[in-house]
């Protein structure tokens, strides 16, 4: 029992790194997904009513409504409008009696001069505490809801994946450890580059059609769950086999390499997609939408954690420099590839031609866009930046790094504990 419970703490660092971007496998070696990376959402959306700081209940406000079809009154998202008035009217929004400081821009985003802008996509990364709410589970919305929705996919992932007892991840990595790969751990990595991708990507591509058949809430759990799973198993697979195969080189023990490559690793934490910072609609408790985003990283780059994935790869290739690495690097990269290309097609089928301006503005290469003149940063455009999401994945993305012996220790400890036949419904 004692064994069982320090296996399960010791992933929880795993767990908890890999809800920062449930698009990214490698969201941490210390990363869905991704949710999905390649997550693409819906339409302008309109300002949402003013509530309460944190309260229980909504404020009494008013606001006009036009609701597609398929809405349903159990989330919490704000009311859709037929024009981009006003989501014109929350980027304008004025800041001067509000100032500068790191306690308003931890509270409260700081609009840019979007003057130049198409206005035809979102603003990405808009927080106001003043918005956010509690709630409550009887209601099913707000933050009360988000927590114990993340809560019950996590420790359905411990008990029916984690837990050689009750679990089942050490049968699937056995198998294809044993009957697929016939020991080959270089066979196993690339299984799992190809699983993973067709699982996460093929899930994403059906949500439209399985949120009309399950709801959005359902699909999101049928959507998160395997993604989680095999994230982690690959994950723990990889640090567990990162030093096997040939070996070019091992410079991790080089301060400054090691400096350069943890700097650069953390700056690929903030090349995240934009929806990722929406954590509700994550979780479902606002309804999911394919969101065409115009500010932020996007102009910068379209694909954001393509690039950041290619960061974080060549910071840890730089490091250790073996075929099994190089060759779990290679398909990480491979897939996020894959994901721009899926993105941009899941963006056109949802936006048609407001897609088609934003692309034309834009591009996969950072800072191309903006070399060719297609795109001007804001004079202000910093404010784009230090936005609340953001620190908070900065934040993350250090407690990441200091939690790597954790991960390791936890990735020892699968690998030692051997594999255990069957579980829960065996």
């Amino acid at each position: 029992m004692m064994a069982i419970t320090t296996r399960l703490l010791a992933a929880l660092p795993l767990l908890m790194s890999m809800t920062l971007s449930s698009h990214r496998v490698a969201v941490v070696i210390a990363y869905h997904i991704g949710h999905p990376r390649h997550r693409a959402g819906v339409t302008v959306t309109s300002a949402r009513p003013r509530r309460s700081s944190f309260s229980s209940s909504p404020s009494s406000s008013s606001s006009s409504s036009s609701s597609s079809s398929s809405s349903s009154s159990s989330f919490s998202s704000p009311p859709r409008s037929t024009s981009t008035s006003s989501s014109i009217l929350r980027s304008s929004r004025s800041d001067e009696d509000d100032g500068n400081t790191l306690l308003s821009l931890l509270t409260k985003t700081r609009s840019s001069n979007r003057m130049n802008d198409l206005m035809v996509g979102e603003d990405a990364g808009v927080f106001d505490i003043d918005d956010e709410r509690w709630g409550s589970l009887s209601d099913g919305t707000g933050w009360i809801t988000f927590l114990a929705a993340v809560g019950a996919i996590l420790t359905a992932v411990a008990i029916l994946w984690i837990n050689p007892a009750t679990g089942y991840g050490d049968d699937f990595v056995h198998f294809l450890e044993v009957d697929v790969a016939r020991g080959n751990s270089h066979l196993v990595t690339l299984a799992f580059g190809i699983i993973f991708p067709i699982v996460h990507s093929g899930l994403a591509s059906l949500r439209p059609l399985g949120e009309r058949v399950v709801g959005a809430r359902a699909y999101r759990v049928v959507f998160a769950f395997p993604s989680l799973c095999l994230a982690y198993s690959w994950i723990v697979y990889f640090i567990s086999h990162a030093h096997d195969g040939y070996q070019f080189y091992d410079v991790s023990h080089v301060g400054w390499i090691h400096g350069l490559a943890w700097t650069t690793n953390l700056a690929s934490f903030l090349f995240l997609y934009p929806s990722v910072y929406n954590l509700r609609e994550v979780a479902a408790v606002d309804r999911p939408r394919v969101h065409l985003w115009e500010t932020g990283i996007i102009r910068i780059t379209r694909h954001p954690q393509y690039v950041g994935q290619c960061m974080w790869s060549a910071a840890h290739l730089a490091m250790v420099g073996t075929t099994f690495t190089a060759l779990t690097m290679a398909l990480l990269v491979s897939h996020h590839y894959f994901a721009c290309w899926n993105g941009d097609r899941r963006l056109q089928a949802e936006h048609g031609e407001r897609f088609a301006k934003i692309k034309d503005r834009t591009s996969i290469m950072p800072f191309r866009a903006i070399w060719e003149g297609r795109q001007v940063l804001p004079d202000d455009y910093w404010k784009e930046l230090a936005r609340p999401p953001l620190f908070l994945i900065a934040l993350g993305s250090v407690g990441a790094y200091f939690a790597h012996p954790f991960m390791q220790a936890g990735a020892a400890l699968s690998v030692n504990a051997g594999w255990s036949p069957g579980g829960l419904f065996s």
